[in-house]
């Protein structure tokens, strides 16, 4: 097939913002139904989770200066959300941003003949978007599945993944045209 599914961040501690709280329903909706459709495909589906030791070793700059981690392993904090469809789902652990840095997401999907990823989760601007770019940088192709993903900042979000779009030619689809670019040839 050639395609991989990342869910990205769909973990309790990000919806603790209001803004993406008020998200939800919809964003889990439309990443629920990209796993279905992935599972018809035989497409591999992974869910990438951030999670923090609380012994500071993993803790971004940010956090060491405000001296306040968040998702730490195995809390309720860093769990996925309990509506989100992720049964049978490769789990990746970061600790930044991208999925790719620090992790062997790449050999992974690799490894499965991936060529092609739909991104979809949280945060627009942040983990989709640097995720996003180091596909680009792994020579993976990507499509965004914007209804199936949340931002902080709505606008800012769109902005962000318009700009990595047009730069790195890759593709903003709803939810309903994915499984035609999941299909295509490379």
């Amino acid at each position: 097939m050639g395609a991989a599914l990342l869910v990205v961040d769909m973990q309790n501690a990000y919806f603790e913002d209001p803004v993406l709280e008020g998200q939800r329903t919809e964003v889990v909706a439309a990443c629920n139904r990209l796993v279905v459709l992935a599972r018809s495909l035989g497409a591999p589906v992974f869910t990438v989770v951030t999670e923090h030791a609380r012994d500071t070793s993993t803790w971004t700059l940010s956090m060491l200066e405000d001296n306040q981690g968040f998702a730490f392993t195995g809390t309720r904090q860093a769990a996925l959300l309990d509506d989100l469809d992720a049964a049978g789902a490769t789990t990746v652990v970061k600790i930044r941003d991208s999925a790719f840095h620090g992790t062997d997401l790449a050999q992974r999907l690799r490894a499965l003949g991936a060529q092609r990823l739909v991104l979809c989760g949280v945060s627009g601007q942040d983990c989709i978007a640097r995720t996003g770019a180091d596909a680009f940088a792994n020579d993976f192709a990507v499509a965004y599945a914007m209804d199936a993903i949340g931002s902080i900042d709505p606008e800012l979000g769109r902005q962000t993944l318009g700009k990595l779009a047009s730069q790195y030619r890759q593709e903003q689809l709803e939810t309903s045209a994915v499984g035609d670019w999941m299909r295509a040839k490379p």
